[in-house]
């Protein structure tokens, strides 16, 4: 049997080319060598307030962004993990077997709620909790992350192995997977920081769904290192960023990358590495408005049908083995 994979993305905010390079290309490429699971994760949306319009929209646009990039439904798994209640009621169980210390040191949770830890919501606070039901509920083998979830991956196993420790053998402890080359875009404005949705400047990422002309002018605005040579060098972060974009946009070696742009100066490197952005994007672009909403519902039913039944079977043996039992199991 194929080994499994989980992974998903928040319906909030516009998905960059850092979440596809880093996240959907990756599940792309590794959907026929695991049996795939891709969710679009909105209960982790609403640890931070959302519109109810808004996140509705913002949902079935992702599921969209996941079938253009090439996510293909009848080769992996793709639904709402809000249609499958087991995500919930196995995070619950899991609140009760993950230690508060484990959970307040986690850096994403430190950052979010520095200055304001009584007005975040306790949903922020245990956000890692439903990661980690997510990922156990299938059985997963492998877990195609960034490095900004590692810890967050690292909880997830020390959860899941307590569990096969106090309860007997019930999880698969997964393991992580992230890409060597592409896995943290930095942002454009600020080569020091990952690009995100997220950021006020949006000058800083470049959308999936961004038209050439915004492309264009975010590339050119783009910051760069002293010096003039256009190399790779984790000395020059900022040069170093864009080379990695053009290089994954045009699937061209370092050695490549660097040869065609001796004796150029900046100007002409960001022009060129924003016309194989827009090359590159454009595809995407015309799949992303190929699918109706009726498509997407069919999609998603059969996606959480075939879901449920996995995360069913998941459940009702922790129950079991828990003691926990009920008239109808």
């Amino acid at each position: 049997m194929k080994k499994r994979i989980f992974s998903g993305a928040q319906p909030t905010g516009n998905l960059h080319i850092g979440n596809y390079l880093g996240a959907l290309k990756n599940w792309v490429a590794l959907q026929n060598e695991y049996e795939s699971f891709f969710c679009i994760v909105n209960l982790h949306a609403i640890t931070i307030p959302q519109d109810p319009k808004t996140l509705k929209q913002k949902t079935l646009d992702l599921v969209r962004v996941y079938l253009a990039a090439g996510i293909d439904p009848a080769v992996s798994t793709v639904f709402i993990q809000s249609d499958v209640s087991e995500h919930a009621e196995l995070a619950w169980v899991l609140n009760c077997i993950a230690r508060m210390g484990e959970l307040e040191r986690m850096t994403q949770f430190k950052d979010k709620s520095k200055g304001k830890i009584e007005r975040v919501g306790a949903g922020l606070f245990t956000y890692p909790v439903l990661m980690a039901s997510d990922i156990l509920l299938y059985q997963t083998d492998l877990v195609p992350i960034g490095q900004d979830q590692k810890q967050h991956l690292e909880l997830t196993r020390d959860v899941g192995e307590r569990f096969n420790r106090d309860f007997g053998e019930t999880f698969i402890i997964p393991e992580p997977y992230i890409p060597p080359v592409g896995a943290k875009i930095q942002s454009l404005a600020d080569a020091s920081k990952k690009m995100s949705k997220s950021d006020e400047n949006l000058n800083g990422s470049i959308f999936l769904l961004d038209d050439a002309d915004t492309i264009t002018k975010k590339l050119k605005k783009a910051v760069t290192d002293s010096g003039t040579e256009i190399t790779f060098d984790n000395a020059r972060p900022a040069i170093n960023n864009l080379l990695t974009i053009y290089q994954l946009m045009t699937s061209k070696t370092p050695e490549e990358c660097e040869a065609n742009f001796v004796g150029k100066g900046y100007g002409h490197f960001k022009t060129e590495t924003a016309e194989a952005v827009i090359e590159f994007l454009k595809p995407f672009q015309e799949r992303v408005k190929e699918y109706s909403d009726e498509d997407l519902k069919n999609i998603l039913k059969t996606g959480a049908e075939k879901a449920r039944t996995i995360a069913r079977e998941t459940l009702k043996d922790v129950y079991e083995k828990m003691g926990i039992v009920g008239a109808l199991n």
